[in-house]
């Protein structure tokens, strides 16, 4: 393939890659460059059939002069420069449904560069192998990244540690007295993001510094609302005393208000002595209650009795 197709190529890979298609492409061997009369397996999902972009043709179908199709599967048992391409599947009911695309190599010289075929995640590792034809075993090579030397290695092997998308680009090797491999690109996905709720902490037992401060400010509140419970009983009597009066009644009416504050007892208010007695309650850890007496007397023959409210705050 010529430089200007490959960088042509190259650049529709990187285009396809990054809309965010799912690549259902599976490639066996899973690497992206190859010596020729290598073999590779090239697998799509079912219903779907392989197509490739190369010097020889544009969106050919496996088994229209490469390739065999077997189902999904498209097996190239011996491979050519001129495969070197742009690979994708394409679904076999005739929509415009496709797979993003795969770049693979074929190189007919001595090195190659063995690199992940599909996108890798963000923080993952990846090993680069830099790959000699004969002899096969490693050996030290140098490594470049968009042309720009990023270091050798004795061993053959460059490992990227957690990448990142700065990490993209075209990586190749050379191996000295070897030659150089072709150029491979790497492309990184961005890590899918993870959030987790807060954990709820478990209710304690003892009253927190909060639920303290809380209690504290509602005994003076209790307070208030008991004075002013007391205006509204007396607003009312005094109507009642009024109208009484109107009718030549004589009244006599006064108020005893008793506010009393205890913690964590459940003791009801002695309230046994007078059944008119009338008793409001809201819980809380600390006890306030207040007793407002209201009595009555008029010149009539019946003895009249007390009138308790009680107002507690729990």
């Amino acid at each position: 393939m010529r430089p200007t197709s490959l960088a042509a190529s190259l650049f529709l890979a990187s285009l396809l890659s990054s809309t965010g298609v799912k690549a259902d492409l599976t490639v066996s061997p899973s690497r992206s460059q190859f010596f020729e009369y290598e073999s590779v397996i090239l697998i799509c999902e079912d219903g779907w059939t392989v197509r490739r972009n190369t010097t020889k043709g544009t969106r050919t179908r496996c088994e229209e002069g490469w390739g065999k199709l077997n189902g999904s599967t498209c097996n190239m048992n011996y491979l050519f420069e001129h495969d070197t391409g742009l690979y994708w599947c394409e679904s076999m009911s005739g929509s415009s449904s496709s797979s993003s695309s795969i770049q693979l190599s074929v190189s007919g010289g001595s090195v190659i560069l063995q690199s992940p075929v599909l996108p890798v995640m963000e923080g993952d590792d990846v090993t680069l192998s830099c790959r000699a034809k004969n002899p096969t075993h490693n050996l030290p090579a140098a490594f470049y990244k968009d042309g720009s030397f990023i270091g050798d290695e004795t061993t053959g092997n460059k490992i990227l540690n957690s990448v990142k998308k700065s990490d993209e680009g075209l990586y190749k090797c050379n191996v000295k007295g070897h030659g150089e491999s072709p150029s491979s690109r790497i492309s990184v996905k961005e890590k899918p993001s993870t959030t987790s709720s807060p954990s709820t902490p478990p209710p304690s037992s003892s009253s927190s510094p909060s639920s303290q401060f809380l209690l504290s400010g509602l005994l003076p509140l209790a307070g208030v609302v008991l004075v002013l419970l007391v205006l509204l009983v007396k607003c009312h009597i005094n109507r009642k005393s009024k109208d009484n009066q109107e009718d030549g009644e004589e009244s006599l009416t006064y108020t005893d208000v008793q506010i009393f504050q205890r913690k964590q007892q459940k003791d009801k208010p002695n309230g046994g002595s007078d059944p008119s007695a009338v008793v409001s309650t809201v819980t809380t850890d600390e006890v306030s209650y207040g007793q407002i007496i209201i009595r009555e007397t008029r010149k009539r023959d019946y003895k009249p009795e007390p009138k308790v409210v009680y107002s507690t705050l729990r």
